[in-house]
């Protein structure tokens, strides 16, 4: 069975790796796009040792990593998206799928939370 969380937040860490790339190349713009590229791979990293996890709580921990750095990956969205160096069209696209990352987190660290207090 397909593990949903992990297959969205891998292929959004390849989406954060190609903008990386365009951003260095095309834009020559390296610190936000290094910001980005950390956050964004780091969403997929957590959730993928939290499916490992050895206890509930050490789940409910990297779950809630995953979902911090994909808040905070859409705050770098928007700050290349709001300075220029991307444009709406990439924007929308990449931005819609952090979201939609936050709000699964969100979903699996509510549940976790009001099952362990």
């Amino acid at each position: 069975m397909e593990n949903v969380i992990l297959s969205k937040s891998k292929a959004f860490a390849l989406r954060s790796i190609r903008l990386y790339q365009y951003l260095c190349s095309e834009k020559h713009e390296y610190v936000l796009a290094k910001q980005v590229l950390r956050s964004g791979t780091s969403i997929g990293a957590n959730a993928k040792e939290a499916v490992n996890a050895q206890s509930k709580a050490d789940f409910y921990a990297k779950m809630y990593i995953a979902y911090k750095e994909a808040n905070e990956t859409e705050y770098w969205l928007e700050l290349l998206y709001e300075s220029g160096y991307i444009n709406r069209r990439s924007f929308s696209s990449i931005y819609a799928d952090c979201k939609e990352l936050v709000k699964i987190l969100a979903a699996i660290t509510k549940t976790q939370k009001d099952e362990h207090g």
